[in-house]
């Protein structure tokens, strides 16, 4: 096979539409636009354009910036823990999930509110400098995943 050979297979490419060619084309005259009307014109603006008038996206103020790589945690508070769980309970994902403390599929963070008086094992992708004081302190272990 050489490449002046090759080609679509069939069904793969559709021949582009050829309006205005006359009325036995189906699709003369008004070429598809319908009668008169802006949007009949060849200068029409699009959607954004509103008659002359300052457009809506320009009009609102934009301050600051959005960070597209922030990562989002479910947060739990020791408190949280101290509540729900036993002493000497491993906590992790699937434990969280079952006590209610946590929904959706986000990394967790175990922020340091409140106290805490269980030995437990907790898992998680963060843990803040309080939190894992706290849980070390009452006997527990830390375990980033």
């Amino acid at each position: 096979m050489l490449i002046h050979e090759l080609k679509p297979s069939d069904g793969a490419s559709k021949a582009k539409k050829r309006k205005g060619r006359g009325p036995g084309s189906g699709n003369g005259k008004t070429a598809g636009y319908g009668h008169k009307g802006q949007l009949a014109r060849s200068g029409h603006k699009g959607a954004y354009f509103e008659g002359g008038q300052m457009p809506l996206v320009r009009r609102i103020p934009k301050r600051g910036f959005t960070n597209i790589f922030r990562t989002d945690y479910a947060v739990v508070n020791v408190s949280d823990l101290d509540r729900k769980f036993e002493d000497g309970a491993v906590v992790n994902r699937e434990a969280l999930h079952e006590s209610g403390l946590l929904s959706g599929r986000k990394p967790v963070k175990i922020l340091g509110d409140g106290e805490l008086t269980k030995k437990l094992t907790v898992e998680a992708e963060k843990f803040t400098a309080s939190a894992k004081e706290k849980i070390e302190n009452a006997g527990g272990t830390v375990k980033e995943v």
